[in-house]
């Protein structure tokens, strides 16, 4: 099921540790309302990269989340963030330097720099983004974060 022009439903719930462990991670009807927004969201990124982009992680149900190691507070819970990389446009690093100046015509409300990929949040309807830039470094599976691309 199509989402948007580029971005389906399947592909923003796609998940390997779901299925290796047998996690169901259907959306319901608020998260799936929230997918169409990081959709939307997402569009505007791929426009601005210019091509197509890899989600390597979009919505986790609770139970997935609790498996990867996911914030007990990730957007990815509530369908409103995803993972990704985009690599014909460059590397992620390249990719957040590239969207940063980008943040209100994008409308993320977060946006972390992960070292190999990205992640990209968008606020839930009726709340306002942040534009918050991060980058987050790992340390013995730990994340900490400082504020900017660096």
């Amino acid at each position: 099921m199509s989402l948007t022009t580029n971005f389906t439903l399947s592909e923003l719930c796609e998940s390997q540790t779901a299925t290796r462990k047998n996690i169901d991670n259907t959306p319901d009807d608020a998260v799936f309302a929230n997918l169409v927004i990081l959709a939307r969201g997402l569009e505007r990124v791929r426009a601005l990269l210019g091509g197509p982009m890899r989600i390597s992680s979009g919505y986790r149900s609770p139970a997935l989340n609790k498996s990867v190691g996911g914030s007990a507070k990730s957007a990815h819970m509530r369908g409103l963030a995803a993972d990704f990389t985009a690599p014909q446009f460059g590397t992620p690093l390249q990719i957040a330097h590239a969207l940063a100046p980008h943040a209100t015509a994008i409308g993320f409300d977060q946006l972390i720099f992960e070292g190999s990929w990205l992640h990209i949040g968008f606020p839930e309807k009726g709340t306002l983004p942040r534009y918050e830039i991060l980058t987050a470094t790992f340390i013995n599976g730990k994340a900490t974060y400082t504020k900017g691309i660096t």
